[in-house]
This record gives C-alpha cells, sequence and structure tokens, in this order.
C-alpha cells in the first residue's frame, strides 16, 4: 500500500500495566503513594543539600543532581500513568507522547551517566584523598554535570527524532504504560533500520562507557581499601561509597537484567516490569539509601526538622 493512502496516527493509546477494570483503583493508590515518597525523599534531599553547610562537598552537590534526576525520571511518567488508571480511554496525542519519550531518556541517559560520575567522585575521595578538593573542584564538578546534561539532552533528541521519523498507521495501541523507543516502533508501517540501529547504538554506548567506568572505579577503590591495614579504616573508607555502591548495583541490575534475556524470554510485560521499577521505584529509594547509611545526612535532616527557619537563614 503507498503511503499516501495510509492514515496517520495522531494519537496513541497506553494499555497500561494491566487492562483488568478490578485493578485500575488500586494500582492508582499504589502508585500515587510510590509518586508522592519518590517527591517528597527527592525534594528533601535537594533542600538538604542546599541549605545544610555540612553538605557542600562534591559528593553531596552530585548527589543533588541525582535527586533532580530521579525527580524529572517519576515525574516525566508518573502524571500521566496515574490519570490513565482513573479514565477509560487512555489517549496520549502524537506530540505528547514524542515529548513524554525525550524527557523519559533525558533523564533516564542522565541516571547512568551521573551514577557514572558519582562513581568517579567516590574513587578520587578514596584513593586521592589528600588531592581530592583539587582532582574534583567546584570548576570540575560544574564541567561534569554540564557535560553530563548536554549529552543527555542530544542523546534523546537524537533517538526521539528517530524513532518519530517513521510513518505511523493502523494501530495506534502501546503495549507499555508510557511511549516507549520498542513498543512504538513496534506499531511503524515503514522501515525501522534506521531508528532501531540508532537506538541500539545509544543505548549498548551508553551503557557501556557508564558502566566502565564504574566498573574501574570500583575495581580501585576495592584495591585501595584492601591495602588499608586497619579494620576501623577500611571500614570508614567502605562506608563512604556503600550506599553509591548499592543504588548502582540495584539500577544496573535492572537494566542488564532487562537488556540481557535471551531473546525466546523477552516479552514486553516483562519490559514493562523493569521499566516500572528503574523508572519509578528506584528514585523512591533512592533518597533512602542515601540517607539510611549517611550519618552527615541523617544530622543534617534532624537538624532541618529541629528548626528548618534557621537553615534557611530565616532567623
Amino acid at each position: 500500500m503507498a503511503a499516501e493512502n495510509l492514515t496517520h496516527v495522531t494519537e496513541f493509546i497506553l494499555m497500561g500495566l494491566s487492562q483488568r477494570p478490578e485493578l485500575q483503583v488500586p494500582l492508582f493508590f499504589v502508585f500515587l503513594l510510590i509518586y508522592t515518597l519518590t517527591v517528597a525523599g527527592n525534594v528533601g534531599i535537594v533542600i538538604l543539600t542546599t541549605v545544610n553547610s555540612r553538605l557542600q562537598t562534591p559528593m553531596y552537590f552530585f548527589l543533588r543532581h541525582l535527586a533532580v534526576i530521579n525527580l524529572g525520571d517519576a515525574t516525566v511518567i508518573a502524571p500521566k500513568m496515574l490519570v490513565n488508571f482513573l479514565v477509560s480511554k487512555k489517549i496520549t496525542l502524537y506530540y505528547e507522547c514524542a515529548t513524554q519519550l525525550g524527557g523519559f531518556l533525558f533523564f533516564m541517559v542522565a541516571d547512568i551517566f551521573m551514577l557514572a560520575v558519582m562513581a568517579y567522585d567516590r574513587y578520587v575521595a578514596i584513593c586521592n584523598p589528600l588531592l581530592y578538593m583539587v582532582v574534583v573542584s567546584r570548576h570540575v564538578c560544574f564541567l561534569l554535570v554540564s557535560l553530563t546534561y548536554f549529552f543527555c539532552f542530544f542523546t534523546a533528541i537524537v533517538v526521539s527524532s528517530c524513532v518519530f521519523s517513521v510513518f505511523y498507521c493502523s494501530s495506534n495501541f502501546i503495549n507499555h504504560f508510557y511511549c516507549d523507543n520498542v513498543p512504538l516502533l513496534a506499531l511503524s508501517c515503514s522501515d525501522t533500520y534506521l531508528p532501531e540501529t540508532v537506538v541500539f547504538f545509544f543505548s549498548g554506548t551508553n551503557l557501556f562507557f557508564s558502566m566502565t567506568i564504574v566498573l574501574i572505579s570500583y575495581f580501585n577503590i576495592i584495591l585501595a581499601i584492601l591495602r588499608i591495614r586497619s579494620s576501623e579504616g577500611r571500614k570508614k573508607a567502605f562506608s563512604t561509597c556503600a550506599s553509591h555502591m548499592m543504588a548502582v548495583t540495584v539500577f544496573y541490575g535492572t537494566l542488564l537484567f532487562m537488556y540481557l534475556q535471551p531473546r525466546t524470554n523477552h516479552s514486553l510485560d516483562t519490559d514493562k516490569m523493569a521499566s516500572v521499577f528503574y523508572t519509578l521505584v528506584i528514585p523512591m529509594l533512592n533518597p533512602v539509601i542515601y540517607s539510611f547509611r549517611n550519618k552527615d545526612v541523617k544530622c543534617a535532616l534532624k537538624e532541618f526538622l529541629k528548626n528548618p527557619c534557621q537553615q534557611f537563614n530565616l532567623t
């Protein structure tokens, strides 16, 4: 059939997590709770690392940006998802879908590389403590964060443009709870070789380089910790990177689970479950992970709750 005789899709319908009517309201309240905790936790991290004087080191500067990224990641997905639980027609306009995909790609890639930047920060702190404030200076911090955001923006523009450069016709039902690359391209009635290649290239490259930075950093961190003679020294060194190590393990573990599945066992339903975890659950867990094992954050939170006005210099 000629392209000019096909009806161009102007809106998509998201099938969501479940099509069972009796589950829509319970799922709404579950994910409303998750999103509320995500917003509260990450906004709390941003406020604490901004106003508290003891949290003005490079580590907390990067943590603040990770919290902003986690908040953005969840906000791109959750509001539309929550609305769709309560409406019968889960319609998403064409350009709304493109915007959501671009936002998702931006924050997801930012998450990947911010974790890599934080791994490098912990490597310098443990392996070169005397040069820490020189190597990871304020200028370097701003440069690393700026480069991360610039590359994320570039990736989001290129990939989303490629995905929406193909022709969509006939079926407009997306088997997902948000607009994602794979389920979108499955609906295309034109050649998807180029966009699929671009998606594969950027996904593989981003994951490879970020994981390489993380693995090299932690390999050297572990070697440095093992060289410390006193058990107290090893414990102190490990405690400085334990939270980040836990966050990295959870995040990359989820991504690897999704990408390394055998094609015979791979399904979009499995992708949806994994997507729930890294788009909504992990952003909720990160503030808990970074505060639960961190004395400075816990002390800052206690000080803030005792006298918030003093923290904002309002007294």
